[in-house]
């Protein structure tokens, strides 16, 4: 499965007050990589208000890139063109709240997601990736020696 996100509507709709803020990119890219751990997913995450002249991609990991549009670009333009790229369309999501951009992928037979049903979903994933983990922690029964020592602490009455 992958899935192309738009950032800015992702972000506007998990932590509105954090759209202009740099900790706001970060703690979805966190959230994002929580919910790839548990669907092994791939990543592709187009956020707008790139600093720079060029367009500009960070590898977060094999499977997960963040992509900003160079000057004079939008993150929209930046998703329409790699929903015309796009040829493995199985399993391929688009996560956008823009309308024309849904139509866009499911014209070209992508299965489109709103960012609200998206963010559903990732907060499912990320509680299951918690209870997963809290199942998997290793218990070790005490030692011989560790249940004497209790025992000496606990079992004395003064």
């Amino acid at each position: 499965m992958a899935y192309l996100i738009d950032g800015n509507n992702l972000l506007g709709r998990i932590a509105p007050h954090e759209l202009r803020e740099r900790t706001g990119r970060d703690g979805l890219v966190v959230r994002l990589l929580a919910f790839q751990r548990v669907t092994r997913t791939r990543i592709r995450l187009v956020f707008d208000g790139n600093p720079e002249e060029a367009p500009t991609e960070i590898r977060v990991n094999p499977k997960f890139t963040v992509h900003y549009p160079g000057r004079g670009q939008s993150a929209d333009d930046v998703i329409r063109d790699m929903i015309a790229r796009q040829t493995d369309r199985r399993r391929f999501f688009v996560v956008t709240s823009d309308r024309a951009l849904r139509e866009l992928a499911r014209a070209k037979g992508i299965e489109a997601l709103t960012s609200d049903s998206f963010a559903r979903t990732l907060k499912t994933a990320i509680r299951e990736g918690k209870k997963r983990r809290e199942l998997e922690k290793r218990v070790e029964a005490p030692t011989g020696l560790e249940v004497d020592l209790w025992d000496e602490v606990f079992g004395s009455k003064p």
